[in-house]
């Protein structure tokens, strides 16, 4: 019998990496192109690869989505994204690691590697997309711990 090794219906949970690119004009999401979730506003993040770390999965998944360079401010949360199927079994098992980021440099968000869109949101426009509660509570999160940071600098 051989293990199954896809992101469907997988044997373990899998590791992902969001990224909170969190600024003065609020925070850069991209419209997901692929499930889970296809077609709504997320944070930018996927897959960390086998020797990667997470920062670095972080950066490579900032420049892949949205095609921005950023730095890595630190860490939100870890969050569990579970979706069972009716009949119990568990179609997709992440253990999401959020980390917080800023943009280095001026360059614009554009939708890249597997996101349909990219683009500078506004705190208080989230509430408009519909987003997953949890991705709405680790934007606030990063948010607060972004703004503690200026202050102590």
């Amino acid at each position: 019998m051989t293990e199954n090794t896809g992101r469907e219906f997988p044997p373990r949970p899998l590791v992902g990496v969001g990224a909170v690119i969190v600024g003065d004009r609020g925070v850069v999401l991209i419209k997901r192109g692929k499930p889970p979730r296809a077609g709504s506003w997320s944070l930018p993040g996927g897959a960390q690869k086998l020797g990667e770390t997470v920062h670095a999965a972080a950066i490579r998944e900032i420049r892949e989505e949205t095609c921005l360079d950023a730095c890595i401010g630190g860490l939100v949360d870890v969050v569990d994204s579970i979706s069972p199927e009716p009949d119990g079994r568990i179609k997709y098992h992440y253990t999401l690691v959020d980390v917080w980021a800023t943009v280095t440099g001026d360059a614009e968000p554009c939708a890249g590697g597997d996101a349909a869109d990219a683009r500078w949101v506004a705190l208080h426009e989230l509430e408009a997309l519909n987003l997953w509660s949890e991705t709405t509570r680790v934007i606030e999160k990063a948010h607060a711990l972004w703004r503690e940071a200026q202050d102590q600098a």
